[in-house]
């Protein structure tokens, strides 16, 4: 439990962490990485036209095709399909990976008649990765907007050389760590065959989040996604952003906050269940903020809790169930569902007994104030971390006050009866001088990959039009 001091004492040290991130020669061991996108603009309701998207980030793969019709101001999400990544896949090959995106993408194709035809694709890949033509570009379009614009089209279109760091989220594929996941896939989809796509853009969730909502609402400038795992992005000044050779305007940085405290930041508020969740995880060491709110680890860190409970005879008269001194036992959504207001007594029954335990009325009440406990420290943690985020804006621009959106994604926010009004509550209070509101994403991760591409285009078109005005007529503008 988590006082106030405490969660300030945590957000400075994150802000400390997002400058060590974004600076020229520190961001190689910062703890938070800080990844410049390149995506220099977010929607101005004017964008339009016909695109793919693709949504990589779980056990479960989407492929979606979105319109947007500038004419209506809204996006129309034509049709998608799922596809299901077996627990082998997300731990063998990545060939064999990247073949089962590019048959899922095809069979949709088939399905939408639109084999013919090539459309730009946005391809959201929700884990870390790292551009690796910034040194090159940035010093080629050094403090100039219009290029600036231009490199945002050339960067986030093209999707060059989008190098995956590391795999979270229980992904251990083979032969991507280290290389261009854009290559990958498009090696995969020429081994297909039988269709092709146009330009890639390639779109971390949390950048499609918050595209997605910018569409809506053009306030919206941080992204954040709670769910299996956790991250956030925000527009940066440039000026701030000193690995980039560039201070003009802002540019969306891709935080991976996950990370925070994997250089023993965090150290002082960890538990010893926290300590078991990491050692006992596939990647040690690493990504110890998100195993300490997200989806994929809440569940586990409530298991541990109650087994410690229940060998020292506190719960279930001392007597332990298989199920629950099985790792992976209890899981996440439980907590949901338990901490239900008018069903979670009697949804607790359910999941006691279905876990094979001998409860009795006062385990119940018990086992809820752990997943309360547990769910509470979750929604604080991640409200320090985004009143980091605003804070910072509001200083970075000078504000007295600051008004802002976050669009949000993610299981855990969407689906926990309490966690979205505790994070907001507790935002109010690291962040007094901030007005936020909060939109949910309608399909963020995968509109918000169209709306990269289609911002991106509008760019492009803008600049265009620009060198136009500067030079002779042109014949062909619409070309």
């Amino acid at each position: 439990m988590l006082s106030l001091e405490v969660l300030q004492q945590v957000s400075a040290r994150l802000e400390r962490d997002l400058r060590r991130g974004l600076g020229r020669h520190s961001h190689h061991r910062a703890a938070v990485q800080m990844l410049p996108t390149f995506v220099t603009a977010t929607p101005d309701g004017t964008e339009k036209g016909d695109f793919l998207a693709l949504d990589l980030g779980g056990t479960n793969f989407r492929v979606l095709r979105v319109r947007v019709l500038e004419e209506e101001q809204r996006m129309v999400k034509m049709d998608s399909q799922i596809c299901a990544i077996p627990q082998d896949m997300m731990e063998g090959p990545g060939e064999k990976l990247f073949d089962h995106i590019a048959a899922c993408l095809g069979e949709f194709l088939k399905s939408q008649n639109l084999q013919g035809k090539i459309l730009p694709l946005g391809f959201t890949f929700s884990f870390p990765c790292h551009q690796k033509e910034i040194d090159k570009v940035s010093h080629t379009h050094s403090n100039d907007p219009v290029s600036v614009f231009c490199l945002t089209f050339c960067l986030c279109v093209c999707g060059e050389q989008s190098i995956l760091i590391r795999w979270t989220k229980g992904f251990q594929c083979s032969g991507v760590e280290g290389h261009d996941v854009v290559q990958l896939l498009r090696e995969a989809i020429q081994r297909q065959g039988d269709y092709d796509v146009g330009s890639i853009a390639m779109v971390n969730d949390t950048v499609g989040t918050m595209m997605s909502c910018g569409y809506r609402d053009q306030s919206c400038e941080i992204g954040m996604i709670i769910g299996t795992g956790t991250n956030a992005c925000y527009m940066e000044e440039m000026k701030n952003v000193k690995r980039v050779d560039c201070t003009q305007g802002r540019m969306c940085i891709n935080t991976e906050w996950g990370g925070f405290g994997d250089n023993g930041s965090l150290a002082d508020i960890q538990t010893e269940f926290d300590v078991q969740v990491d050692k006992t995880s596939i990647n040690p060491g690493v990504h110890t903020f998100e195993k300490m709110i997200s989806g994929m680890y809440l569940g586990e860190i409530v298991r541990l809790i109650l087994v410690k409970m229940t060998k020292d005879g506190l719960l279930f008269k001392g007597q332990a169930s298989e199920a629950l001194l099985s790792p992976g036992g209890f899981e996440t959504k439980y907590i949901s569902h338990i901490e239900e207001e008018l069903s979670g007594l009697e949804n607790g029954n359910k999941i006691l007994s279905n876990l094979g335990l001998a409860w009795e009325p006062v385990d119940v009440r018990v086992v809820r104030m752990v997943c309360d406990t547990v769910s509470s420290r979750s929604a604080r943690l991640c409200a320090a971390a985004l009143a980091t985020l605003v804070n910072r804006m509001r200083v970075a621009r000078g504000l007295e006050r600051l008004k802002t959106t976050v669009g949000v994604d993610g299981s855990v926010y969407r689906k926990h009866p309490n966690f979205s009004a505790e994070l907001q509550a507790t935002v109010r209070q690291l962040a007094p001088k901030c007005d936020v509101s909060y939109l949910l994403s309608e399909d963020g991760s995968g509109k918000g990959a169209a709306m990269v591409t289609a911002v991106a285009l509008r760019l492009a078109r803008e600049s265009r039009l620009l060198d136009d005005s500067d030079g002779e007529d042109s014949d062909d503008e619409e070309q």
